[in-house]
């Protein structure tokens, strides 16, 4: 257990000599609230980025099907192009063949058939009539098929273009309530004195210290997890797993950035979701959608490279590195790094490798 030891360890390390919360403001001044102790306003500032990245998750899924409206959109335009060149010569051979009877008298094939002396000449005609109609016929079926055809590709970039509207829609009004969630956080921060910042960062630590220190003792890891690779179930991580790792750990240090998927920043499910494609599989850019379309596993059976879904609503993701540990992008105004899987709540497990 090297790696959990080492995070323990560090948050011990880094934790205050009392965890009692003093009140920000002196009780001598007048203010019209009582005055929230630190630990209440790490509730407060850890909830609010936890909206935000619910957000997040709504404005990543609007942003991916607004791409896949944009592609079908593309591909319907190449479509009613392709279908009004094959339009515009179906038209051009039903002229050629109006002139050609114009310049027949304006007598049908059939007529001037009738008339005819030639016995040989009447048994040719009326071959060359039979495939004349057959030819028509076929025409004027393909002249209507191909209107009918872009008829429906206009219906259809209709729709598209309707759903594209409301999915911009939707990116606005996400964006908007992640701004606003992340300019509440921060300006609750910014009020802090510089000592408060540095000790509401120890109880931040402290809380996940707490948290996976349960998990732990609670034997989540029960079964001969290590951190080379195996894991707890015995099963070793294939070679997928293995390179989606070594991505995921090399970006540890850059900033997060809502919305980002490198390679300067990132958001948890862009790193998650890079890390995989890079290693050759591509999964879905969003934690719930991760955790609705990906393989499920047990916590015990989890290995490393397995992405653990946090939060009742699947707003939070990150890779399992083995060992009770993980890596992800933890929320705006922090880096990439490594943290105790344990350290924030659970929802499951799913496995983007076979």
């Amino acid at each position: 257990m090297a790696v959990t030891a080492l995070i323990c360890a560090a948050v011990l390390l880094a934790a205050p000599g009392t965890a009692q919360a003093r009140p920000l403001a002196s009780p001598a001044e007048p203010t019209p609230q009582t005055p929230r102790s630190l630990e209440d306003v790490r509730k407060e500032i850890d909830r609010l980025y936890r909206q935000a990245a619910r957000a997040t998750d709504a404005y990543n899924a609007a942003e991916e099907k607004a791409k896949k409206q944009s592609r079908d959109i593309v591909k319907l335009a190449r479509e009613v192009v392709r279908g009004q060149e094959k339009l515009d010569r179906l038209k051009a051979q039903a002229g050629a063949a109006a002139r050609a009877q114009y310049r027949g008298g304006g007598m049908p094939p059939e007529a001037q058939l009738m008339l005819s002396d030639d016995p040989q000449q009447f048994l040719r005609g009326t071959r060359q009539v039979r495939q004349g109609q057959h030819a028509t016929k076929g025409l004027l079926a393909e002249l209507t098929r191909t209107q009918d055809d872009l008829k429906t590709y206009a219906a259809d970039a209709s729709s598209h273009w309707k759903k594209l509207d409301s999915l911009r829609e939707k990116k606005a009004k996400a964006k908007k309530e992640i701004e606003e969630k992340i300019a509440a956080a921060e300006k609750l921060e910014s009020k802090l004195k510089k000592e408060e910042r540095e000790r509401l960062r120890k109880l931040e630590e402290e809380a996940a210290y707490k948290r996976q220190k349960a998990w732990l003792d609670s034997g989540a890891l029960t079964g001969g997890d290590r951190a080379d690779g195996v894991g707890a179930g015995g099963k070793a991580t294939t070679g997928q797993g293995k390179k989606a790792i070594r991505y995921a750990t090399a970006q540890i240090g850059k900033p997060y950035e809502w919305g980002a998927e490198g390679p300067g920043s990132y958001d948890c499910s862009g790193l998650t979701s890079q890390a995989w494609a890079a290693a050759g599989r591509g999964i879905p850019r969003t934690s719930q959608e991760q955790w609705k379309r990906l393989p499920r596993v047990d916590v015990k059976d989890m290995r490393p490279g397995d992405l653990i879904i946090y939060w009742k609503d699947a707003s939070h993701v990150g890779m399992y590195l083995g060992d009770g540990a993980m890596v992800h992008a933890p929320r705006p105004g922090r880096h990439v790094t490594m943290a105790g899987a344990g350290s924030m709540p659970i929802l499951g497990v799913v496995r983007p490798g076979g």
